[in-house]
């Protein structure tokens, strides 16, 4: 799914866990988020598709350290350029043990921490990201860090083409795809993620692209500004 000039959505089970593809003028990819482990499947087919190869990913970031992101990200690696995978330091070592951070302390939560999406396979980290930081990806990918889903968790604005990446501070997707928020029980910090997504309302974007649901073209910012302004009267 074309987004803006070589970049790419990648649905990886319906629209409902997407990851994303840079691909620069010289034929490297940066891929964002490696979805559950059944997912490099989808990703490599993906990746044909605009005529590159598992081995033309020189950098893969992940905007979080759970197992519908970072799932897939050990295989993709094995294949990949890539030596390992840019996260926030905050959650580097979670995605150095194959652990998810903590969850909410609820009935939900302690399900969520016992259960089979509590670990993943570990993978080797490249670099530890942190706030503000604009990697060379694609003319300025700027890392926004934006915690509370985990203590970790990243959202990207791509300069060029006023791509953002939401990550999972907002979701877009159920009836009639209305944004919400993620559930609580698997956040480490509902709260805190709220308080992150006016972060998101104030940065400029042209294009709205969520890990979960399809992406907002026509007027992003507005409508995410809108979400947060409602959600928190």
């Amino acid at each position: 799914m074309l987004l803006a000039p070589g970049v790419y959505r990648i649905p990886t089970l319906g629209d409902y866990i997407n990851s994303f593809a840079f691909l620069e003028d010289d034929g490297q990819v940066t891929l964002v988020d490696c979805g559950l482990s059944r997912a490099p499947a989808r990703i490599v087919a993906a990746l044909a598709g605009i005529g590159r190869h598992p081995s033309d990913v020189t950098r893969i970031i992940l905007t979080h350290a759970h197992a519908d992101h970072a799932g897939g990200a050990k295989q993709i690696v094995d294949q990949a350029a890539a030596e390992g995978v840019d996260v926030h330091a905050e959650d580097a070592d979670d995605i150095r043990s194959g652990t998810i951070p903590p969850v909410a302390a609820s009935t939900m939560g302690r399900l969520v921490a016992r259960g089979p999406m509590s670990h993943f396979e570990p993978v080797a980290v490249s670099r530890e990201l942190t706030d503000g930081e604009e990697l060379e990806v694609g003319g300025g990918l700027r890392i926004l860090h934006t915690p509370g889903h985990t203590p970790g968790h990243i959202s990207l604005i791509h300069q060029t083409t006023g791509v953002l990446i939401t990550g999972d501070v907002i979701f877009h997707m159920g009836w009639r795809d209305r944004m919400r928020w993620p559930v609580s029980a698997v956040c480490t910090n509902a709260t805190l993620n709220r308080q992150s997504a006016h972060v998101l309302a104030e940065t400029e974007y042209d294009i709205a692209a969520f890990t979960h649901g399809p992406e907002i073209r026509e007027r992003a910012r507005e409508q995410v500004r809108d979400f947060v302004r409602r959600k928190s009267a």
